[in-house]
C-alpha cells in the first residue's frame, strides 16, 4: 500500500522575522538587502528556512540568536503566508514572527555582518515578495496587544520617562493619546514604579520609571488607556 505521506508535495518552509526596535526615539524595522537571487539587492525581512530537526518556533529563535547574539527575545507568531507564487525561487510557505528588540541590546557587529540596517517604520522602502503584507499583519497584532499586555517595555531601556512610554504607544498606535488619561492609568498600575532617579538629559529633569515584572506576575493587572 502506498504510503500516504510519500505522495504529498514537498517544499521548503521558511521563517520571516519582523524585528521592531526603538532607535533614536523612532520605531524601526531591521531590514537587509538580499545577497542572492531572486530579488538580489532588494530590501527584505530577516529570515531563513526551517531545519528538518527543529520546530518553526525554534527556527525563529535560531535566526534571532544568530542575528543579535541574544537569547529570550520577545517574539510572537504572526501567521503563515502561503500564496503559491509568493517566492519566485521556489514554492515556499513562510511563517512570520514579530520580535521586540530592546534599546542597545543587540550586537552591532553581528548586524553589520548580516548587512542588517534599522529603517524607520514611517519611511520603509519597497520590500520584496509579500513582506509588506507580513509587516502590516505584525503591526496590527502589535497594536491590538500593546494597551492590554506589557510588551512595550521590551522596546524601552530599563529606566524610562512617562513621556517616552507615551510616545512609544502613540508611535505604535499611529495616533495621539490624551496625556491626562494616560498618566492617570499609569499611576494606578503597581507594576510601573518610580525609581527615584532623574533623566538628566531632559530639560526639566523628568522622573525615571521601570517595569516591575514580579509585581505584574502577581497581579496581571495591565491596561493602559489609549484614548
Amino acid at each position: 500500500m502506498e504510503n500516504y505521506y510519500s505522495s504529498a508535495a514537498r517544499f521548503p518552509v521558511g521563517v520571516d522575522c519582523i524585528i521592531f526596535g526603538l532607535v533614536g526615539g523612532s520605531l524601526c524595522l531591521l531590514l537587509t538587502r538580499r545577497a542572492f537571487e531572486p530579488a538580489k539587492g532588494e530590501w527584505s525581512l530577516m529570515g531563513g528556512f526551517v531545519d528538518a530537526d527543529e520546530s518553526v518556533d525554534d527556527a525563529a529563535r535560531r535566526i534571532l540568536r544568530q542575528l543579535t547574539g541574544l537569547e529570550n527575545i520577545y517574539m510572537e507568531q504572526v501567521g503563515a503566508f502561503g500564496e503559491v507564487d509568493r517566492d519566485p525561487g521556489d514554492r515556499v510557505v513562510s511563517v512570520a514572527y514579530f520580535a521586540l528588540l530592546g534599546a542597545s541590546e543587540y550586537d552591532s557587529e553581528r548586524l553589520e555582518a548580516h548587512a542588517a540596517e534599522w529603517v524607520d517604520l514611517a519611511e520603509l522602502p519597497d520590500l520584496c515578495f509579500d513582506h509588506p503584507r507580513m509587516i502590516r499583519a505584525a503591526l496590527e497584532q502589535l497594536r491590538a496587544k500593546i494597551s492590554l499586555n506589557p510588551i512595550s517595555f521590551n522596546l524601552l531601556p530599563e529606566m524610562f520617562t512617562l513621556s517616552q512610554l507615551q510616545a512609544l504607544h502613540e508611535t505604535i498606535l499611529g495616533r495621539s493619546i490624551d496625556k491626562r488619561n494616560f498618566r492617570k492609568r499609569i499611576a494606578e498600575l503597581n507594576c510601573i514604579e518610580r525609581t527615584g532617579a532623574i533623566d538628566k538629559s531632559s530639560r526639566r529633569g523628568a522622573a525615571l520609571y521601570r517595569f516591575n515584572t514580579e509585581v505584574y506576575k502577581t497581579t496581571h493587572n495591565f491596561k493602559i488607556n489609549s484614548k
